[in-house]
């Protein structure tokens, strides 16, 4: 191939290379990027401030109420008055345990008519495992939402930086410039991104780890409760 043919074909591979760049460019800087990342991590932190504060008041009942159901418990004289006074305290984990193991318990002595019972006590071990769970589910629910606006909303932040970045250097090519009043509006929209994703996931990550290990202490005290409770039954109603 002559030396001249190998130059132009160059030439024009290098300008077609040139415009499609270009119109890459021109179609990712219109698009909205910052926006959409702002709008998302805007309304990621108010869901989780909605969670934050529905969680607080949930694990703060559950907490109060547990306290005060175990202290009608222990003053409590018969299995049967402890079962009326926990119908004060639905939003107790350790009340629902009682009331599960005792409705349990219930039916087994119903069944063999109010005496002392020789087998069933694993019936009343499960129906507490059974409602353990069930509790533990109901105060993990939703958490896993702030676990994750608190790991992926600095990305999302990142995204948006990059965007405003990519916007302030377009925009210093199109002026022929680097002045401040080219490169300022980019950058502070990119430092705002920046700001919005940390400040949707640092709440988010504090409130999970707080949420986290109050979930803990209930689930220890429905643990020994449980424990507790087995022991009375077993020393009372199974021979």
């Amino acid at each position: 191939m002559p030396p001249h043919v190998w130059v132009v074909g160059s030439l024009i591979a290098q300008e077609g290379r040139g415009d499609f760049f270009s119109t890459i460019n021109a179609i990712l800087v219109k698009m909205p990027g910052s926006e959409v990342a702002l709008g998302f991590l805007v309304l990621a932190s108010v869901v989780s401030w909605a969670i934050i504060i529905f969680k607080a008041i949930q694990l703060r009942a559950a907490t109060v109420e547990s306290r005060d159901f175990l202290e009608k418990f222990w003053a409590a004289k018969r299995l049967d008055a402890a079962f009326q006074e926990s119908e004060a305290f639905q939003r107790s984990p350790v009340s629902m345990v009682f009331r599960a193991g005792y409705i349990e318990l219930a039916r087994l002595r119903k069944q063999a008519e109010d005496t002392m019972l020789g087998g069933g006590i694993e019936n009343v071990e499960r129906a507490l495992r059974r409602t353990q769970i069930s509790e533990s589910t109901k105060l993990e629910s939703l958490s896993s939402f702030l676990a994750t606006v608190g790991s992926t909303a600095p990305f999302v932040g990142l995204f948006g930086t990059v965007w405003g970045i990519m916007r302030a250097f377009h925009d210093i090519g199109k002026h022929g410039s680097a002045n401040l009043a080219t490169v300022a509006p980019g950058i502070a929209e990119a430092l705002i991104a920046t700001a919005v994703g940390l400040l949707a996931a640092i709440p988010a990550v504090m409130a999970f780890n707080f949420f986290l290990s109050r979930v803990k202490v209930i689930e220890s005290e429905m643990d020994s409760f449980s424990s507790d409770f087995l022991n009375i039954v077993k020393r009372h109603y199974f021979r």
